[in-house]
């Protein structure tokens, strides 16, 4: 399966422990540490749906603050991707972020 992770850069121990549980039987992909120093917000946002559109599945630490991975779950939530939740911080988007997770209409 082609997963993307997404999810807020503070989680980043979290983010790749996910990763690599994941690498044995997926092929993983996870934007948010990747090489950006040449590109504007513009590319940076494209190269994100690029690797959201690739997914088959994308994966979601969040801390229910970070505007970029708001961005993110737009595109996912538009692309219907499926979404899994693999850590939410128990703020604000909570509910509808595991409905979809859920549901993926």
């Amino acid at each position: 399966m082609k997963i993307t992770i997404i999810g807020t850069t503070a989680y980043q121990e979290k983010m790749y422990k996910h990763k690599i549980n994941l690498e044995p039987d997926n092929e993983v992909r996870m934007p948010a540490f990747d090489n950006f120093k040449d590109m504007n917000e513009l590319e940076v946002n494209t190269y994100n749906r690029e690797a959201i559109e690739w997914a088959d599945e994308v994966h979601v630490l969040w801390d229910a603050r970070s505007i970029g991975t708001i961005f993110d779950l737009g595109m996912c939530f538009a692309l219907r991707k499926k979404v899994k939740v693999i850590y939410l911080n128990n703020k604000t988007f909570q509910n509808f972020l595991l409905q979809y997770g859920e549901t993926n209409l």
